[in-house]
């Protein structure tokens, strides 16, 4: 996410944005509390009151950032299965856990904001559009046979639940965050062969 460059002028209707882009950046450097609406301000060379103009209160600011977070994290994701060479859906769930790694604190906010019940109007259509993203991509990984032919939904459930945990233990400290190339790609490796021996029964 880019901000504008301090001391050029807003072109016309920037300034939402402009907020946005610097709550992301208080955001990345000490989580949510730290998105206050007046060091917002500051940072976006306005007055204290500026931003109410375009959000009634910080929880607005929060809700606007939480979308423009989940737009990024999506965006890098589909980009990552545009980008690969093989096993697309392998892709997807290393971009997943590797931008948990990379920003937990928009990590964070996306567990409490995306991955609740409780979505903005704007978040539950953004999770909705993703999910059909998601289940399209698996839905061509199995025609393709890369991806056996379950239930696409049981099957992208599956794996957000295994890279939601992982990323959850790294964030949390839980993994060493200097083996987390191996163990992403151990632990992916590992869901695609099942745990199973052959010929088990459950």
């Amino acid at each position: 996410m880019t901000t504008r460059t301090a001391g050029r002028p807003y072109h016309h209707g920037s300034l939402p944005e402009t907020l946005v882009a610097h709550a992301v950046e208080l955001l990345d450097e000490a989580g949510p509390d730290a998105v206050v609406v007046r060091e917002v301000a500051r940072r976006a060379g306005v007055s204290p009151s500026a931003p109410f103009r375009h959000f009634p209160d910080r929880a607005a600011l929060l809700a606007a950032v939480a979308e423009a977070v989940a737009v990024d994290f999506g965006a890098l994701q589909l980009a990552a299965v545009e980008a690969a060479d093989a096993l697309p859906f392998r892709a997807l769930g290393k971009a997943f856990v590797h931008y948990a790694l990379a920003h937990p604190h928009r990590f964070a906010l996306l567990r409490d904001t995306v991955f609740t019940p409780a979505r903005t109007p704007a978040l539950e259509e953004g999770h909705r559009l993703f999910t059909e993203a998601i289940t399209g991509v698996i839905i061509a990984g199995q025609q393709r046979g890369e991806l056996r032919g379950a239930d696409p939904d049981l099957v992208r459930i599956a794996a957000q639940a295994l890279v939601y945990g992982l990323s959850q233990m790294f964030v949390d400290g839980y993994l060493d965050p200097t083996r987390a190339d191996t163990l992403i790609n151990d632990v992916i490796d590992l869901f695609g062969l099942g745990v199973l021996a052959p010929g088990s029964r459950l």
